[in-house]
């Protein structure tokens, strides 16, 4: 096999991997109306099920370590592994304890497929291509975001129904139960990651040497850099951006079932996967308008209407509720890669520790989904969601203070 051949394929697996990542990740919204009545859970607890998934990400810095030292076809197999592990774990005994711990071993599978799969796409893909290769992640990263809601639906209105349609139904109602149909969308992850592992096995994976920006230094330094201001903003930055993202679309059919009366398995579902479609084609507007713009007007701009687009979806009426959560999607496109590059482009050395700890900020995932259903317990679901503002607006005030050493090259940029 060529290089260029060799290069193509370990592109094409870093794509369906990240396909396969997203799908797992961000199928959660569209189940947790469901599960909170199936399971019998309050808010509280309900807002426990992504914090049991993100909270996983803490592992992120040692998986780095184990990266370098096993190399990244070891931890990628490994992360599939215990990813399977996690599904099965409550696809088999279907209950609350068992979806936390599902949830918290599939997460850190998650937190270790990324951790590998960044520096393996730059060395397969050539550092020229890096830049175009990492956007086209995140399309295949949306592509399954916006499809695994449309599976998870198909899934629960046939099932009970039509269990005879095709064989794939078939199998799924001898494994799942009647009144729980929901969760054959875990069966399906674990066989999707069971046929990952086997492709994987046999694919030889190239040589990875971690450039500076992606080795993680020791403890020590890790722990000198926890000390710096501009890296704990921007680590809560991340959390922000992170805790924002999965604070609406965790809770967003929840809130269109309890509050408008929309069916949380059809359009509910459906909300949710135009939610991470738009995020994508917000993606590629982005690209473009980064090279028009400052980083820190774009983002202070995307932010301001992103306060504007959510007070319509928590306050609006239900039409114009279900359009302004979609809208919420399209204005996160441009948030994570903005605030992290501003962090990165703040501080002059330790790149690689300093992306780790950043990267370890993606637990605001489960710490504002859980902090929204604590409070929405207590009060209302809607009081419970303007939580939200809190993480806009921390990261409005970066945008608005931020000083990069580097500041992102226009086409308006003299040479």
């Amino acid at each position: 096999m060529s290089k260029s051949n060799r290069s193509f394929l370990m592109v094409s697996l870093v794509m369906v991997s990240f396909f396969v990542i997203s799908f797992v990740t961000n199928i959660l919204g569209p189940i947790m109306p469901t599960a909170t009545t199936d399971l019998h859970l309050s808010l509280a607890q309900a807002g426990i099920l992504p914090f049991a998934f993100f909270i996983a990400y803490i592992i992120s810095i040692p998986a780095g370590y184990m990266l370098e030292k096993y190399g990244a076809k070891f931890v990628i197999i490994l992360a599939f592994v215990i990813g399977t592990i996690g599904s099965l774990i409550f696809s088999i005994h279907p209950n609350y304890l068992t979806y936390l711990a599902g949830l918290f071993i599939v997460g850190a599978c998650v937190a270790m497929l990324q951790t590998a799969f960044w520096p393996l796409l730059r060395t397969a893909g050539g550092e020229e291509h890096y830049s175009f290769n990492s956007v086209l992640t995140q399309i295949f990263f949306g592509a399954a975001s916006f499809l695994s809601p449309l599976v998870y639906s198909y899934l629960v209105m046939n099932l009970p129904q039509n269990a005879n349609a095709n064989f794939f139904l078939l199998s799924m109602s001898k494994l799942v139960p009647a009144s729980l149909s929901w969760v054959s969308i875990y069966w399906l992850n674990a066989l999707v990651m069971i046929v990952m592992i086997i492709i994987i096995a046999f694919i030889k994976f190239p040589k990875i040497e971690l450039t500076e920006t992606e080795r993680v230094e020791g403890f020590g330094t890790v722990l000198k850099l926890l000390e710096n201001k501009v890296v704990i903003l921007y680590f809560f930055g991340i959390f922000c951006y992170v805790g924002m993202e999965q604070g609406i679309s965790v809770w967003m059919s929840k809130f269109l079932q309890d509050y408008h009366g929309f069916n949380a398995n059809t359009t509910g579902a459906q909300a949710v996967a135009l939610f991470w479609a738009m995020q994508s084609v917000g993606s590629l507007l982005g690209i473009v308008l980064l090279k028009l713009f400052d980083v820190k007007k774009i983002l202070t701009v995307f932010l301001i209407a992103q306060l504007i687009a959510l007070s319509l979806a928590l306050f609006g009426a239900p039409q114009v509720s279900l359009v302004s959560f979609v809208v919420c999607g399209f204005l996160t496109s441009v948030m994570y890669g903005s605030v992290f590059s501003l962090g990165m482009n703040s501080l002059k050395s330790h790149h690689g520790s300093v992306s780790g700890i950043f990267c370890t900020g993606i637990i605001g995932g489960a710490i504002v989904p859980l902090l929204v259903g604590a409070l929405g317990n207590m009060t209302s679901l809607r009081v419970g969601m303007c939580l939200v503002y809190i993480t806009i607006l921390f990261m409005l005030y970066i945008s608005m203070t931020a000083k990069p050493f580097v500041n992102n090259k226009t086409i308006f940029d003299k040479n």
